[in-house]
């Protein structure tokens, strides 16, 4: 049985595939047992979990399968300077007839993602993806550009047509405002820091309340530091917000672009994936809405 899809040029996954590639390509782990991993929180990769210490990630769509190089080149290096665990990757698999992208056999990090499974702290989460950030913009800023480093304005053709897309789903005059509003605020001169950039409740593990691992750095690299603000609506209440900020060094004009970023993603989520992945479709509409009210 092949992995329900959600992109239209999504390669075809099953078990059958998985096993084949680690039979020719990493014959020591042959045998193990590979169980799907079935969760709505992640729309980039299909993992298998691999005996009981390993996780199988194998891109959906070409467009995904750059992340495997990326996290094999420069994880091993951000790991040993952040506050929680991280992926490992314990193999990179190559092309094959039957399955035309790398992928990857990675340490499997124990938790619950925050998106499907959200009973955490949330004091503690802010305080603690506070210092994660902190940490990771500490590390020498010597890397590709990130995913979500750039200027907002490189996106507004794509939130301009959620927007429309949405109708009158949303409040869409004042999610033209808000956007418009980020897209005013002076970019970032600094110089460019290290960088997650998809710090969604997908990509953060949780157990017994406490964060303890931030996964899927394929869209990690150097840039502007607005968009790893992107929790504070992504995860975090108001409440909480002031928490998160008195651990990162963020000006007024970082945090304005960092709501952008985090309208940008609600908006597009909310689109692209209200037929696809509903549960995601959802938690876009929720920053949608953290945003405004903010």
């Amino acid at each position: 049985m092949s992995v329900s899809k959600l992109h239209a040029d999504e390669v075809e996954i099953d078990s059958s595939l998985v096993g084949g590639l680690l039979a020719a390509q990493f014959p020591r782990w042959a045998d193990l047992s590979l169980t799907l991993v079935t969760s709505q929180a992640g729309t980039s990769n299909v993992l298998y979990r691999l005996g009981e210490d390993m996780v199988v990630r194998l891109p959906r769509t070409p467009g995904a399968a750059d992340s495997v190089a990326l996290e094999s080149r420069w994880l091993s290096r951000l790991a040993p300077e952040l506050p929680f665990a991280v992926p490992e990757v314990l193999g990179e698999g190559l092309p094959t007839d039957g399955y035309p992208l790398q992928w990857s056999v990675c340490r499997w990090l124990d938790g619950d993602d925050v998106l499907t499974n959200p009973d955490v702290d949330e004091h503690h989460a802010a305080i603690d993806l506070g210092r994660f950030i902190g940490a990771l913009r500490k590390v020498d800023a010597e890397g590709p550009p990130a995913f979500r480093g750039g200027p907002l304005a490189t996106r507004d053709a794509g939130v301009r047509a959620a927007v429309r897309d949405l109708g009158g789903t949303i409040d869409a005059a004042a999610a033209t405002a808000a956007w418009e509003k980020a897209l005013a605020t002076p970019e970032w001169t600094g110089d460019p820091v290290w960088l997650h950039s998809d710090l969604l409740p997908g990509n953060l593990l949780a157990r017994d309340g406490r964060l303890t691992a931030v996964i899927d750095f394929g869209a990690c690299g150097v840039g502007d530091p607005a968009c790893d603000t992107m929790p504070v609506w992504t995860v975090l209440s108001a409440e909480t917000r002031p928490l998160f900020r008195a651990q990162v060094d963020v000006d007024d004009a970082t945090w304005a672009r960092g709501r952008g970023w985090a309208l940008c993603f609600g908006l597009g989520a909310a689109d692209y994936y209200e037929v696809r992945n509903p549960v995601f479709a959802a938690l876009g509409r929720r920053v949608v809405g953290e945003v405004l009210a903010d």
